[in-house]
């Protein structure tokens, strides 16, 4: 059932709310290819997370870890990878999650700026998502630390992790 019209049938108002829908049309056309920025995604406990995938390296078993004796509560072990060893971490105690669903299964080996690598637990292979970009610049803006909550497109939060941060993070757990 159509709602009666106020007005009278008006060619001008037509044509005027025409091209308000065209150019509503077309702003969400842009938005949606809009600028994104490709990311490996996975869960950790019941949240997801997401780190830059043009930052992952590679994706190992975890039964490639060496345990090392008096290392730090968040430092698995370390990892022989392409001839370097790396450290391991518990990304869920860096980040303070609970209650994970399964044991992690595989090591996400990342490599930041300068070219330090790091491992970091993971329970399953990560998914390869867009973020949208703008989404993440904001979260970058308006929150602090290692992870940035982002809301994608459909409504759902993700942890954008900057890595660099988490290094840091690392270094001052490891350090300090």
């Amino acid at each position: 059932m159509r709602a009666p019209l106020l007005h009278d049938h008006d060619p001008a108002l037509e044509e005027i709310l025409e091209k308000r829908a065209e150019r509503a049309r077309a702003s969400a056309d842009a938005e949606q290819t809009a600028a994104t920025i490709p990311v490996a995604e996975f869960s950790s406990g019941k949240d997801r997370y997401a780190i830059p995938l043009s930052a992952l390296r590679a994706v190992l078993p975890l039964k490639a870890i060496t345990p090392v004796p008096g290392s730090p509560v968040h430092v698995i072990g370390i990892l022989r990878f392409q001839g370097q060893l790396i450290t391991v971490v518990s990304l869920m105690t860096l980040l303070g999650v609970k209650g994970w669903r399964h044991d992690c299964a595989v090591l996400l080996v990342v490599e930041l700026e300068g070219g330090h690598r790091l491992a970091i637990d993971c329970e399953h292979i990560p998914r390869i998502e867009a973020m949208p970009q703008r989404a993440v610049e904001q979260a970058r803006s308006r929150d602090r630390g290692p992870v940035y909550d982002v809301t994608t497109p459909g409504f759902q939060t993700v942890g954008f992790i900057d890595l660099a941060a988490l290094l840091a993070q690392v270094l001052g757990a490891t350090h300090g």
